[in-house]
């Protein structure tokens, strides 16, 4: 009885919630398992018979599912040769794990945006307006890091200065010298005894700047 339980709660098949997540949910429940079947065996070998036995389906279904998948691009198939020149197929996953990299891409970009809101509310003690979002969104848009721009931020605070067009101006010089993160700007500071706000920036009254 025991050996028995044990088999059945053994955790034979899983997969990563990343990859559920990307799955389409109106996937038919015979093409998922085959899948999930495929996605824990290595090396991955079209087995229909032994497929059809650890899943409960005909190999029918199991061929029906495979070429399912193969037409949504989740998997493909790829022609290998030996040293001996014997040519076997083995079946791969790679499209999967790239759209699973690719939403992972998405939603850390977008957590990115959402800690670099956080950081301009707490230095700016409220809540942004829409145009001060908008100018934020500009400059990540334009392919200015979050790690500059904080650091724009930064130097902006350093100055006394909390203004969003004075951030913007520092960020301009930036992108004039081809900084593309704060190590360009540090290296830079090194070299120079005076900073790029005190040389270029300061030659207007940012204090007095209305923000719009």
């Amino acid at each position: 009885m025991d050996k028995l339980l044990n088999i059945i709660q053994s955790k034979k098949l899983i997969m990563d919630s990343n990859i559920i997540k990307i799955i389409d949910k109106d996937m038919p429940l015979k093409d998922f398992l085959v899948l999930l079947y495929l996605f824990n065996i290595s090396p991955i070998n079209l087995d229909t018979n032994k497929i059809s036995h650890e899943l409960n389906l005909s190999e029918e279904d199991v061929m029906t599912s495979f070429n399912n998948l193969l037409n949504k691009n989740l998997i493909k198939i790829n022609t290998i040769k030996d040293k001996y020149g014997i040519i076997s197929e083995n079946i791969s996953l790679d499209n999967l794990y790239k759209l699973a990299i690719g939403n992972l891409s998405e939603v850390e970009k977008s957590r990115e945006k959402d800690n670099i809101y956080n950081i301009f509310q707490q230095e700016f003690a409220g809540n942004l307006s829409p145009t001060e979002y908008e100018l934020i969104n500009g400059w990540l848009n334009t392919g200015i890091s979050e790690n500059l721009i904080v650091g724009a931020l930064k130097e902006a605070i350093f100055n006394g200065v909390k203004s969003f067009r004075y951030i913007d101006r520092i960020l301009y010089e930036w992108q004039k010298k081809g900084f593309t993160s704060m190590d360009d700007v540090n290296k830079d500071l090194k070299n120079k005894p005076k900073s790029i706000s005190d040389e270029e920036i300061f030659d207007y009254d940012w204090l007095n700047d209305d923000e719009e």
